[in-house]
């Protein structure tokens, strides 16, 4: 084995000493990755909020920001291709003690190369693989999919999972948008059997709009879990003032 890696590392396939230690699933191969707990998440703190990352017992780290916060030379991914050990070390330090860890939201869009979008997809297994075996993190898998035609190769490998995280950001003022979040929610509990709980990270001031956006996954009989986060709590409270301040002039 030592052979191997020593293999491994001189052709530049360090990722494989992760993908190595679970299944590949679907056309591409995607590494599968199972997450079937029964305790959530009550928070969430993005990347760059490193102080948040344990606000509560139940927090969990997602990347839902602009690729350019998490991703880069410096950034994760890259530390684990060429496996550049002082960044990983910097890495396992900065992430100790998380307990939930969800997907990097990798941005991918419709109108770019189908091959972009699916390896952007792989990345992000890639390091969900590396907070498993490293950080020791429970893993919850991020559905993201520009496209219908896109949604099998990007749910490959979730078949055994019964929790998944889905983010409405961008997605709840915008009408279009609004419909192809509708529709991605349908195909992911059509095409994941054994879903039970979807986490979503939610940014508006009331969980109505949202629970109404994840009707179909409810009437199913899916579990809709929204956490706290900080834009959530910040539109809460402007939510909250403007109503005040209506109830005054009255």
């Amino acid at each position: 084995m030592k052979k191997n890696n020593n293999l491994i590392r001189l052709l530049n396939l360090n990722y494989l000493m992760l993908t190595n230690r679970t299944v590949s699933c679907g056309g591409m191969d995607l590494p599968a990755i199972n997450c079937n707990v029964s305790v959530f998440p009550d928070y969430i703190a993005l990347y760059s909020q490193k102080s948040l990352y344990h606000k509560t017992e139940r927090t969990a780290v997602a990347f839902f920001q602009f690729d350019e916060d998490f991703d880069g030379k410096y950034g994760l991914y890259w530390a684990i291709y060429y496996n550049v050990e002082e960044r990983l070390a910097y890495f396992k330090e900065r992430f100790k003690d998380v307990k939930y860890v969800i997907i990097p939201d990798f941005s991918e869009l419709g109108d770019i190369h189908k091959i972009e979008n699916n390896y952007r997809l792989f990345k992000g297994r890639i390091i969900g693989l590396w907070f498993i075996f490293e950080i020791g993190a429970v893993v919850i898998p991020n559905i993201t999919f520009p496209t219908e035609e896109s949604a099998d190769f990007a749910l490959d490998g979730y078949e055994e999972c019964s929790v998944a995280a889905i983010s409405t950001k961008g997605h709840m003022d915008d009408p279009a948008e609004n419909l192809r979040l509708r529709a991605n929610i349908r195909l992911t509990v059509d095409k994941m059997p054994k879903l039970k709980t979807l986490i979503v990270y939610d940014v508006c001031s009331t969980n109505d709009a949202t629970l109404d956006t994840f009707s179909y996954a409810t009437e199913k009989g899916i579990e809709i879990v929204i956490p706290d986060n900080t834009l959530k709590e910040r539109n809460i409270l402007l939510y909250q003032e403007r109503h005040t301040r209506k109830a005054v002039v009255r």
